[in-house]
């Protein structure tokens, strides 16, 4: 018998898994936000063909969209992006309270946008402006209305977590679910900054 088979195999150290560079939460947060962001290209795709094709935009037997209103509403909307700013900043310092109170804010004024959208189109309905009334309407209702089909989804995730963040459910290390919904929130209110002169200036 050699001495070669009396040595025993030497053990190496178990190997540490390693971190991913990105979390499977923020991959899954992009892959969503690059989803999203197609749907808007198309929809916007959409409306400018049907915008730069017709003689008048509007036509002139329909209502004019109440700008002074809606540009205060977008006030209010990108607003919120400043306790949405706080919550985070706060969370990523361990001040639980305080970013409770930035996300019930930016809760509310995602709500009051929302609120004042629905009496704006409650109001160009009455005055004629319908899905069926013409291009015009069919365009304005599609695109807005998805964006604020998104913004509700945002401001229901948002009220979700707020929640969670009053009952200290998140920390410093621990505020995955929060993060990504600012991310969201930060996406909705950027479409908003591209949609509104869009529709209503343009």
């Amino acid at each position: 018998m050699s001495a070669d088979t009396l040595v025993m195999p030497r053990r190496l150290p178990p190997v540490e898994p390693s971190a991913p560079v990105v979390s499977n939460t923020r991959l899954a947060m992009v892959v969503l936000i690059i989803g999203e962001s197609m749907l808007f290209a198309g929809l916007i795709g959409g409306y400018l063909v049907f915008r730069l094709s017709g003689r008048d935009w509007p036509p002139v037997d329909q209502p004019r969209l109440p700008l002074v209103l809606t540009g205060l509403n977008t006030l209010v909307l990108l607003g919120s992006l400043v306790p949405m700013s706080r919550a985070l900043r706060a969370i990523r310092r361990n001040a639980q309270h305080e970013a409770a109170r930035g996300l019930a804010w930016t809760t509310l004024l995602g709500a009051l946008f929302l609120a004042v959208q629905g009496i704006e189109w409650l109001r160009l309905v009455r005055h004629g402006l319908t899905l069926g009334s013409s291009m015009y309407g069919a365009t304005f209702y599609v695109l807005i209305g998805c964006h604020g089909f998104h913004v509700l989804a945002a401001v229901t995730w948002l009220a979700i977590v707020a929640v969670h963040a009053r009952r200290g459910r998140f920390d410093a290390r621990r505020h995955a679910p929060l993060e990504m919904c600012g991310v969201y929130w930060y996406f909705v209110c950027a479409l908003w900054a591209v949609l509104f002169p869009l529709v209503y200036l343009y």
